[in-house]
Formats: C-alpha cells, sequence, structure tokens
C-alpha cells in the first residue's frame, strides 16, 4: 500500500498535450490494413535493439553518470541515437534521471514509487510538471551548443528517421517496424522505473527498492539489474558478474576496442563484496518501504474511520434536524389550534353573553 497522496494539479496527466503521444501507441494497429513480412519484423527487432541501446549507453550510462569517456564528435552521434527512442532530449532525460538517484524512492522522486505504479510507469511523463529541462542539473554537458540544440529540436531525426523507413520500405515497414519498436522501446525503458521496484532480488543494500530482474535485463540489454545499478551507479556494466548479461555493455566494450569509447569504468572487487543483504546487513531501503507501507495503512485507516464517523455524525446530526424541525413545526401546529380554538371559544362566549344581554327578561 502506498501513502495517501494528494496529487497536484502540475502532477495531474494532461490529456490534450499528451494526444500525439497516445496516438503514437496505436500507430502499430496500422497493420492490421497493411500487413507486415518478414523484412518488418526483423526491423522492428533493429529499430528495438538500437533505440533500447542508445537509450541505455548513450541517456543513461554516458549522459547521466559519466560512467565511460568519448570524443566530441562520438558524444553527439551518441546523443544523436538517443533522440530516435523519442524519449525528448539528452539534457532533459539526464538531468531528471540525476534528481531521480538524488531522491531515489522518496517523495521527491520524479516517477517515485510512492506515488502509485501507472506515476512511475509512465504518468510522471504525462504532466505539466516536468516539460522543462532541468539545466542546472546537467550543467556538465549543457555547455556543449551542440547537445543543447538537439535537446531543443529532438524530434528532428526520429521524424526524418519515419520518412526515410515509409519511403524506404513502405507503409508495413513504418507501422510494424518504426511504431511497433518505438512503443516497446518505450515501455521496455519505463518498466526499470516501475517493475525493478516491485519485483526482483536484491543483493545489496540500498536506500531505495530497486531489485535485480535477469528477464528485465534481457529486455532493456542489461538495465534490469537495477539493484547492482543503484548500489554502485557510476559504471559501465550494471551486470556485476560473468552470468548477469548486460548487452549493451558488451556492445561498449567492443567499441572500446576500436577506440570509440573509453576509460569503460567498472566496479572494484571490494565493491562488488560488500554490503551484501546475505551478510547480515539491515536492508535499510526495504526497511523504510515496509515502513512507510505502515504509516500509509495507519493514515489510511485513520482517514477511513474519520470518514465513517463523519458520515455517521452527518446522519446522526440530519435526524436530530429533521426530528427538531417536525417538532418544531408540530408545536407551531398545536399552537395555531390552540389559539383558533381559544379564540373561537372567546368569541362564542362573547356571542353568548350578547344574546343574554339582549333577551326579556320573564
Amino acid at each position: 500500500m502506498t501513502p495517501a497522496y494528494a496529487r497536484p494539479a502540475d502532477e495531474r496527466v494532461d490529456l490534450i498535450h499528451n494526444i500525439p503521444y497516445l496516438v503514437l501507441h496505436l500507430a502499430p494497429l496500422g497493420v492490421l490494413w497493411t500487413g507486415f513480412t518478414s523484412f518488418d519484423v526483423a526491423l522492428c527487432a533493429g529499430f528495438y535493439v538500437l533505440r533500447l541501446f542508445f537509450i541505455t549507453a548513450g541517456y543513461h550510462r554516458y549522459f547521466s553518470h559519466r560512467a565511460y569517456k568519448m570524443g566530441r564528435v562520438m558524444q553527439f552521434l551518441m546523443a544523436l541515437g538517443g533522440t530516435l527512442a523519442v524519449q525528448k532530449g539528452p539534457l532533459w532525460w539526464a538531468g531528471l534521471h540525476r534528481h531521480h538517484h538524488k531522491y531515489s524512492d522518496q517523495i521527491e522522486d520524479v516517477h517515485s514509487p510512492l506515488k502509485g505504479f501507472f506515476w512511475s510507469h509512465m504518468g510522471w511523463i504525462m504532466c505539466r510538471k516536468y516539460r522543462e529541462t532541468p539545466t542546472e542539473l546537467i550543467k556538465d554537458f549543457a555547455k556543449f551548443p551542440e547537445l543543447r540544440w538537439l535537446n531543443k529540436y529532438h524530434w528532428v531525426p526520429p521524424l526524418a528517421l519515419g520518412f526515410v523507413v515509409f519511403f524506404a520500405w513502405g507503409a508495413s515497414a513504418l507501422f510494424f517496424g518504426y511504431f511497433l519498436s518505438l512503443v516497446l522501446a518505450w515501455h521496455g525503458t519505463y518498466f526499470i522505473n516501475s517493475l525493478t521496484h516491485l519485483f526482483g532480488r536484491r543483493r545489496y543494500v540500498t536506500t531505495d527498492t530497486s531489485r535485480n530482474s535477469f528477464i528485465l535485463a534481457l529486455l532493456t540489454l542489461g538495465e534490469g539489474w537495477h539493484n547492482n545499478h543503484h548500489y554502485y551507479q557510476s559504471t559501465a556494466n550494471q551486470g556485476f558478474f560473468w552470468w548477469e548479461i548486460d548487452i549493451s555493455y558488451y556492445i561498449l566494450k567492443v567499441l572500446s576496442w576500436v577506440g570509440l569509447v573509453r576509460d569503460l569504468r567498472t566496479p572494484p572487487a571490494h565493491v562488488l563484496e560488500a554490503n551484501r543483504i546475505r551478510d547480515g546487513h539491515a536492508d535499510i531501503g526495504m526497511f523504510q518501504a515496509k515502513w512507510a507501507s505502515a504509516v500509509a495503512y495507519l493514515e489510511n485507516a485513520r482517514a477511513q474511520a474519520g470518514e465513517y464517523y463523519g458520515e455517521r455524525k452527518r446522519a446522526i446530526d440530519e435526524i436530530v434536524e429533521t426530528t427538531t424541525s417536525a417538532a418544531q413545526e408540530l408545536a407551531r401546529q398545536r399552537k395555531e389550534a390552540v389559539d383558533t380554538m381559544v379564540r373561537d371559544t372567546s368569541a362564542a362566549a362573547q356571542e353568548i353573553a350578547r344574546m343574554t344581554q339582549k333577551a326579556p327578561a320573564k
């Protein structure tokens, strides 16, 4: 149970502003009219891997965490590739991700699980609150004018790619290869924000609820080793051991062999063996989550009890008010009846007295 949270206006889903985003979710349905080919399937898989790689290796591990180095041209190409995933610009993405790590799983976290599953999955990008780039959090890369331009016009590269796909391979390639891979890449990214804070295993003590998931690691090219990442963030690899598949790191390793990237950072041995939950270290992250859940339960119970007794009090007050009004009305009617009776009796008595006075004596 998540704590009771009163969502402010700027955190509510802005449906009008998100119409294009919602329409793009429906775009793959165009294959119902065009059909699709084996080439379209291969194109979809290729674009999915391409988009996820530039998000995981570029937007995330490089721009957000500076886990390796590369030259300015390669840096621009990595940012350009990231825009193809249509997750806005590199400065916006990395700046907000740094904010996430600063306040992970707290109420200030941009996609805090304390605000519900939908919010952490995609609700946070559908509100007005986080539309602007937090430049103050990404000053190290905001100094490059080409990155500022790409951040501002992030929609240009994916739009151009869409036209290329359509004119080169047709409508079915656009609907299935381009749009379906786009939607899948979106939710593959979102699952790391939502599911890996709910399901999976924890190896290291962290102050949040991050978890490792083999399945999500496969689907996201290595991002599923989320507890590893939150434990030691500034590494080019998130799969810390040989059996933890991390496709993004494998690609970066190959790129380092040909000199396109360099100085890939990995966690030292003493870090890998420290703070293991199995060794009896107190898991502060899960303790805080359970404590927050207990507090939320009590707050909700208190709110429900207050609402219940409030309703009972309102019902009793209404009964008392109705009864009082009925009694007052009855008293008024009785008083009117008595007053009428007194007036009639007095008038009759006066009439009898008058007639008596006029009657002749015998």
